[in-house]
């Protein structure tokens, strides 16, 4: 068998290659993103030269102030007040997650009323609920244990700390709650099958994969814990808003030291959203194939971007 081949003619001029011709793009102009952009700046710079023009402010206050052993101090009792109250949400949180999503009918009651209350009531009113106790229970007697008069348990610090910390506790029981149901019940299976107890499968295979889903929210109400403790003002705790007052009350710089105190409010809420960033990063790793890239690593990339194009030209 001969096979065919087929083969041009020889009196066939060849063929004239052709380069494709370089497409050129023409960008789409956005007239509304340059108004809206003008409106914006407009606006922003009218708002800016109303404060650093106004005669009542003393901005040389503000500089004064900002380093002012007072300020120091009541921002070091906010951030005090706010890591342990944090602490005593997250602790009594993830007990209160655990007694919800239990079996027992008592327990998971019990759990839900307190959630119900205490995301129910403002937390300045819980505040001066802590804080007048004593109307109600004049001594605290615990026995043998302890006893004294209700007005030396309940100080300005133990107020605050017992008024923010149990009322995150509320907040941050829905949010572990949320985080133990993202788990697959197959987890919870096969850790039974292997003979491990409901508390053992809890701490070795339920919470660390739950912790990915409790991080992120976790980390937004620490911020907001540091805001919502300008709170206890209220209950006389010394702390940066009240230090700031004092101070404004007395030196008639009012408005100066309240932004004293929104810049330091600022600076904490900025450090701790840079821990928040990479922690959510950390217990990230087990869920996504490639982590996004840091602040750092993205400024890289656009300075190497840069040099190339730069190189190029």
């Amino acid at each position: 068998m001969t096979e065919k081949i087929d083969k041009e003619p020889a009196d066939t001029p060849p063929r004239a290659s052709h380069a494709p011709e370089t497409i050129k793009a023409i960008p789409v102009r956005h007239y509304g993103r340059y108004v809206s952009a003008v409106v914006v700046l407009a606006l922003v710079a009218l708002l800016v030269n109303a404060f650093a023009t106004a005669e009542k402010i003393q901005w040389s206050a503000v500089g004064d102030r900002m380093f002012d052993s007072t300020v120091l101090a009541g921002a070091g009792r906010t951030l005090l007040i706010s890591v342990l109250a944090m602490i005593v949400g997250v602790v009594l949180g993830v007990l209160l997650a655990v007694m919800r999503l239990s079996k027992n009918p008592v327990t998971s009651w019990v759990a839900w009323v307190y959630i119900w209350f205490f995301r129910g009531t403002p937390v300045y009113v819980q505040l001066l609920l802590w804080f007048n106790l004593a109307l109600i229970f004049p001594m605290l007697n615990l026995g043998p244990i302890y006893k004294d008069e209700m007005t030396d348990v309940m100080t300005p610090f133990m107020c605050a700390l017992l008024g923010l910390g149990l009322n995150e506790a509320a907040y941050m029981a829905e949010i572990c709650r949320a985080g133990l149901l993202a788990v697959d019940e197959g987890q919870t299976e096969a850790s039974h099958a292997l003979g491990m107890s409901h508390a053992k499968t809890l701490r070795r295979i339920v919470i660390p994969q739950a912790m990915r889903v409790i991080v992120p929210p976790t980390g937004n109400e620490f911020i907001n814990m540091l805001k919502t403790s300008s709170l206890v003002y209220a209950v006389t705790y010394n702390e940066l808003l009240r230090a700031t007052s004092t101070i404004g009350s007395t030196s008639y710089a009012v408005m100066e030291m309240l932004f004293v105190a929104s810049i330091w409010y600022l600076v904490m809420t900025s450090v701790f959203s840079v821990f928040q960033y990479y922690l959510e990063r950390r217990f990230a790793r087990g869920s996504s194939r490639s982590l996004p890239p840091t602040p750092w690593q993205r400024v890289k990339v656009n300075l190497m971007a840069f040099s190339r194009e730069r190189g190029g030209a």
